[in-house]
């Protein structure tokens, strides 16, 4: 085992963090902007426009932290393919 493994096996955790917040925020996103549009019915927030207006944002938010999670893996992984000569 070489030093740089237990690093990229850290990254590559690191990775599912962003990963999962990220849909966190996506799905929280969605419903919110669904609420604000008074698709979703039945709440406080259904119908009020700074809903609509704030869901897509924390929506996209959400999209960038999974595409940086999957980066973070991506790199991981390959850290942990290559041989330790090639770092």
């Amino acid at each position: 085992m070489t030093s740089g493994e237990p690093r990229a096996a850290g990254r590559a955790m690191k990775g599912w963090l962003w990963m999962t917040v990220g849909l966190l925020a996506l799905v929280l996103g969605a419903v919110w902007t669904l609420q604000g549009l008074n698709v979703l019915d039945g709440s406080v927030m259904s119908g009020v426009r700074i809903w609509a207006v704030a869901g897509p944002i924390v929506a996209g938010v959400g999209l960038i932290l999974i595409v940086v999670g999957v980066m973070i893996r991506g790199r991981a992984k390959r850290a942990q393919a290559a041989p330790a000569g090639d770092r």
